[in-house]
């Protein structure tokens, strides 16, 4: 592929293609942004995507790929001006840059080499101001941002950053007239010793002082959802706090809801802060499509009036999602319907309604297509979102570093594993989500009840306990589980960017204690010795989880990523065992993409050391649980294309490791950890990926490889041995099948996927 990529055959007679671009002589914290000064067009081309054009874009009919990039001398010219212009401005301002161009076999390669000299520093800083306010106040502030002091290099990005520094605080303190073009940088660099003098100019508007301006009423326009206000259209109003005026023509809100995040408090001081953290709420409200802020001055006054502009979003939407998943063996499919009411009582309040349902098939069973059914999963649940914390008691505003909220959510679920068990489950849970600043979000749920009716086939029932796997039925009959949920997440903002930056979400989870308690009063003892309330069963238990991920940006949409993934429960008292949507799971499309989910672990247990093909058929999807949990991730992501069929294409390579574990010895073989055998029971993935940015969402799809596989023991682990001998792969395969049946073994694993894996 490489060699077609770099193909000259369509090339002219005087043409030549651009292999190579290399500069030299540039300090290396500068390098990436030196070449950045390049032309695009005399950059070597991505091989793929070269590639692509030259595969696709024979005849002329389409725009696919990146054509080649053809020399021009003109555009080396260019270049080579502008990285030098660019050194000036990094304080070498004696700095010189020379090309040279070689071209062999219709192939370029281009050079730029820099020759700096010294680097000039700030020496003395001065300042012009003619108002003393304006000069007392920014010689104040002044050393909590600026990046001009002496000894420093001169380098014309912090002259840059000290006039948006001066603007923005002169914006913040009641000078809305204030602009840019009043503040100028005088240098002077006619000094020895490679130095330069710096004076900071604050000019006055035609030799008047700044004039300094407070608030005083803010009108505030609802329009209806379609921009357009009819001629004659009725409309709510309401005046809050005699300051806010509103007029809704859409007539859905009730204004003293929406006024706390209204920040243009009358007789304060302008604030261009107030006024972006007035913009910031509304919007995240999430029922407002555009929000406009003005100001009008008031006549012969040092006053100004408010006006904000508003346009909400539909009040009612529909959305329909799904999904495809396959591997070797089982299929499935989900499809689910969610209906949104945004501000269903007025005041920004979200109601949510989500239909989902999703069939599991085997293939490898016989008959016909029912007969292949493997699994049928149907839920419903609703929510309801205030954008404000809902408490007995009142609490102070905390919304001035994010929109605080409060989520009452319930469900409903029908889970059935044909012929062998029934599950129906309903739940109810009490959120509250704030914001401590902009990058710190706790959650905590105080209330998570979940009452699960269980039926289990009687010969699968009788079977698991003749054969001693009664463990499972824990997690299999009628339950109830209620808990209090604490969530710390760091840095949640941050995940769209291309930063250098840490991730940390970390869950807290305590349950059954106060269920514990009732059962003391009310509660009766099962044939099992189980304390129930309500006929069933209560679970004790504690789990901690952590996800802690490391980003790096490597420049020009390179990215790495190293992911942590640690978790553990430990159940105690009534039962002893996790409940089942509280144990750890291994595998999938987040996960380790070697393995589907549910089909890794726990250590190095092997589904064969089940006794016969019914009852590994019985426990799929319910035996490969743990109580620990570790799982770890190595991820390059890079750019692909960048118009792919109207979509940005991106890639990635990976690998994944870790596993599942189990505390207790249950009768499984090798599922427990033990320190000592650690090693041989770790997990080892690898993979490349393609990621497809549609720019309200991500596709993403993953082809995950085996590496090493703990369920196999000693050198049988290293699944890389099969990827070069194809018999030695078909044998495994073979005997897989049989030992393991219903199960069929594949080295290989497609993942898709909505959204990045982390």
């Amino acid at each position: 592929m490489l060699g077609a990529c770099r193909s000259t055959k369509r090339l002219k007679e005087n043409e030549a293609l651009i292999t190579k671009l290399s500069i030299n002589g540039v300090d290396k914290v500068f390098e990436e942004q030196a070449e950045s000064y390049v032309s695009l067009d005399i950059r070597p081309n991505s091989p793929f995507n070269l590639w692509v054009y030259n595969t696709f874009n024979k005849k002329g009919k389409k725009n696919l790929g990146e054509a080649p990039h053809i020399l021009d001398s003109s555009l080396v010219e260019v270049s080579r001006g502008q990285i030098q212009k660019f050194l000036n401005t990094k304080g070498f301002l004696n700095a010189k840059v020379e090309s040279a161009i070689e071209v062999k076999k219709k192939r370029a390669s281009i050079s730029f080499t820099a020759t700096q000299g010294p680097s000039f520093k700030f020496k003395d800083v001065s300042f012009d101001i003619k108002d003393q306010e304006i000069k007392d106040l920014y010689l104040s502030t002044r050393g909590k941002f600026t990046r001009i002091t002496p000894g420093e290099r001169l380098d014309e990005d912090s002259i840059a950053y000290e006039r948006d520094q001066i603007y923005t605080l002169m914006k913040k303190n009641g000078y809305y007239d204030f602009i840019r073009q009043y503040v100028r940088a005088e240098i002077d660099t006619n000094l020895n010793n490679s130095q330069g003098n710096v004076t900071i100019e604050i000019l006055n508007p035609d030799s008047i002082p700044h004039q300094q301006y407070s608030i005083a009423n803010t009108y505030i326009r609802i329009q209806p959802s379609t921009g357009i206000i009819k001629q004659g259209a009725e409309r709510d109003t309401a005046v809050i706090d005699s300051q806010y005026r509103f007029y809704d023509y859409s007539r859905f809100f009730k204004a003293k809801k929406v006024a706390p995040y209204i920040f243009l408090n009358k007789g304060e001081q302008y604030s261009i802060e107030n006024v972006e953290l007035t913009n910031q709420r509304l919007f995240e409200l999430n029922v407002f499509k555009s929000v406009s802020i003005d100001f009008r001055k008031r006549p012969n006054s040092t006053e100004l009036i408010g006006l904000i502009d508003i346009i909400p979003l539909k009040k009612k939407s529909n959305r329909i999602d799904g999904d495809y998943t396959f591997n070797s063996s089982i299929t499935g499919a989900n499809l689910g319907l969610t209906y949104q009411n945004r501000n269903i009582f007025g005041g920004a309040e979200i109601l949510e309604i989500k239909l989902r349902g999703g069939l599991q098939f085997d293939k490898n069973l016989t008959g016909g297509l029912n007969d292949r059914l493997l699994s049928r999963d149907y839920q419903v649940g609703a929510s309801l979102t205030f954008p404000r914390l809902v408490t007995p008691f009142n609490l102070p505003f905390i919304g001035y570093s994010g929109i605080p909220r409060t989520r009452l959510g319930a469900s409903f679920q029908i889970y059935e594993l044909k012929d062998r068990y029934l599950r129906r489950a309903v739940g109810a849970n009490f959120t509250h989500d704030w914001l401590e600043t902009k990058y710190k979000l706790h959650s905590l749920t105080p209330i998570n009840v979940q009452y699960a009716l269980g039926m289990i086939d009687p010969v699968v029932e009788q079977d698991l306990i003749n054969r001693g796997y009664a463990f499972f039925l824990n997690t299999l009959r009628s339950q109830l589980v209620s808990s209090s949920i604490y969530n710390y997440t760091l840095n949640l903002a941050k995940l769209s960017t291309l930063s250098n930056f840490t991730f940390f979400n970390g869950i807290v989870e305590v349950g059954g204690n106060t269920a514990a308690l009732a059962a003391q009063l009310i509660g009766k003892d099962n044939s099992r010795g189980q304390k129930t309330l309500l006929g069933v069963p209560y679970y004790q238990f504690a789990k901690l989880e952590t996800d802690i991920r490391f980003y790096r940006y490597l420049g020009q949409d390179k990215q790495f990523v190293v992911r942590l993934n640690p978790g553990i429960g430990y159940s105690y008292g009534n039962v002893k065992a996790l409940p089942f949507d509280k144990q750890f799971f291994a595998g999938g499309s987040s996960g380790i993409r070697g393995w589907q989910a549910r089909t890794l672990g726990p250590g190095n247990y092997n589904r064969s050391s089940l006794e016969s093909d019914s009852t590994r058929l019985n426990l799929r999807n319910i035996d490969q649980l743990g109580d620990l949990k570790f799982e770890g991730n190595l991820e390059y992501r890079f750019k692909i294309l960048d118009n792919f069929f109207g979509t940005k294409v991106k890639g990635a390579t990976f690998v994944d490791f870790g596993n599942i574990w189990q505390l207790r010895d249950n009768g499984f073989e090798g599922a427990q950890i033990k320190l000592d055998k650690l090693w041989q029971q770790m997990a080892i993935g690898t993979g490349v990926g393609l990621r497809f940015d549609v720019s309200f969402f991500v596709f993403r799809l993953d082809a995950g490889f085996k590496v090493k596989d703990p369920q196999f023991r000693g050198s049988d682990q290293w699944i890389t041995q099969y990827y070069f001998d194809r018999e030695a792969k078909k044998d495994l395969k073979a005997r897989y099948a049989i030992t393991n049946n219903p199960d069929r073994f594949s080295t290989t694993q497609i993942q898709f996927g909505i959204g990045m894996p982390f």
